[in-house]
């Protein structure tokens, strides 16, 4: 029997001041950051925070949890559907409201997260693809490629990032 190792490209060489997601560890390590965390949707603000955690993980750009209460008020419902995580544990997903618009599924948060990863409780993620905007300190995200990841791409991390086509067996 013959096995094949995927390999990904080599990881671009992070200059002063940015992050390779290839330094990112597996299992994924949560960070408090006080960075100016703002989502924008249906031209309202719709969450504006510094009390963020972002979660890094190998290959994968910070996705940022933030806490549910620094959200606006009725800018989150629960919608159907969950999914699990071999280590942050079972999904459950949230539209995001603003503006009169609705962005099904375009949140979600672990009600119950698994041992280590209890600082996600009472917080959100949002896929920026599906947002009008969102901001690190100001700086417009671009979104993780990908029909499954929440990651937020700003000029401080640099990749090749999982989720961009041939990249799913890294």
């Amino acid at each position: 029997m013959t096995t094949h190792a995927r390999r990904h490209p080599a990881p671009i060489e992070p200059g002063p001041g940015q992050e390779s997601v290839w330094d990112y560890p597996r299992p994924p390590r949560l960070e408090p950051t006080t960075e100016r965390i703002v989502v924008r949707f249906g031209g309202e603000v719709i969450a504006d925070t510094t009390a963020a955690v972002r979660v890094l993980e190998t290959s994968h750009p910070p996705v940022y949890y933030l806490p549910e209460a620094d959200f606006a008020e009725g800018a989150l419902t629960r919608a159907g559907g969950s999914s699990m995580c071999e280590f942050k544990g079972r999904a459950a997903y949230l539209d995001v409201h603003g503006g009169g618009r609705t962005a099904a599924g375009a949140a979600w948060t672990y009600p119950s997260p698994w041992e280590g990863y209890g600082a996600l409780h009472g917080r959100v993620a949002v896929y920026p693809a599906e947002m009008d905007a969102c901001e690190v300190d100001g700086e417009q995200v671009r979104a993780q490629a990908g029909d499954f990841y929440g990651g937020w791409i700003t000029a401080k991390i640099v990749g090749p990032f999982k989720g961009e086509p041939g990249t799913m067996g890294w």
